[in-house]
């Protein structure tokens, strides 16, 4: 139960003088990765699906109503869209190298960089269908360190671009929060987010006091005061008026619902629940 387990770890990081990673409700629970697609003929041609290694192992909290893995989800919505997806060759072990960066290991950073690029060269026939990473922060790196030949975009980038007009919406009635990502900021994205989030609902919300979450990659886990503090405005800024949160970091998700008292999850779940036919 949820009681007795935020309980017992609070009591064993304790004890571990905060060495052990702090545990919350909105944790993530286990997924199986991606299964091999069937090839499908889409009238909008292929686009090349690169699920992050977070959300080929993270999927959503034990409470969100939305239980489905994200990458089913990504794969549902662009073959909704008239698009062939086409996914990496094996199930596992592609990596931008964000995580081996962030840890100062850049050698092993530029290995697992390499060995993607040469995968996503190699499937989008040298960037000639378009490649979508389901994670911020790795698309930035992607686009920092791949080939400049790969035209390689972001969630809400990716349905501004290919989706919107592809796609039967109808709007969700409610108000929801939209958290833009540090590293979608630093690519300039804020337009897609809103654009993006206020076509999908009736009202998006995003809270003009929180910026960075706190997240920052795994720093939640160990020092869930700095998740906390970045984010002890959030739940007073949505007024209670959001059921549900959106963005495109599986990790600053696991702080934003801690502190909203919402689940945050990618965008691609509105946009999936908003869409019902193709247009063309």
């Amino acid at each position: 139960g949820t009681a007795a387990m935020l309980k017992i770890t609070q009591t064993v990081r304790r004890l571990s003088g905060g060495r052990l990673p702090a545990w919350n409700p909105c944790m993530p629970r286990g997924i199986n990765a991606p299964r091999p697609l069937g090839a499908q003929a889409g009238k909008a041609g292929k686009a090349i699906y690169f699920p992050s290694c977070i959300n080929t192992a993270m999927g959503p909290a034990l409470g969100d109503p939305d239980q489905a893995p994200l990458h089913q989800v990504v794969v549902k919505v662009l073959r909704r869209a008239g698009f062939d997806v086409v996914l990496p060759p094996r199930r596992v072990g592609y990596c931008c190298g964000t995580p081996f960066e962030s840890k100062g290991y850049l050698r092993q950073a530029g290995i697992k960089a390499k060995e993607l690029e040469e995968m996503l060269l190699t499937l989008s026939e040298y960037g000639r269908h378009p490649v979508l990473c389901d994670t911020g922060p790795c698309v930035l790196r992607m686009r920092q360190n791949l080939d400049s030949r790969l035209r390689i975009f972001e969630p809400f980038e990716f349905i501004r671009h290919f989706l919107l007009d592809r796609l039967k919406l109808t709007p969700f009635p409610a108000p929801v929060a939209v958290h833009i990502t540090c590293s979608s900021r630093k690519m300039g994205l804020e337009g897609a987010f809103r654009e993006v989030a206020g076509t999908l609902a009736s009202e998006a919300v995003f809270p003009d006091e929180v910026t960075c979450c706190g997240w920052a990659g795994d720093r939640g886990f160990n020092y869930p005061e700095l998740t906390a503090s970045a984010l002890a405005t959030l739940k007073g800024a949505l007024r209670g008026c959001c059921s549900a949160g959106y963005s495109n970091s599986r990790t600053c998700e696991i702080g934003l619902s801690q502190h909203s008292g919402i689940y945050y999850k990618s965008i691609f779940y509105l946009l999936e629940r908003c869409s019902r036919e193709t247009r063309i």
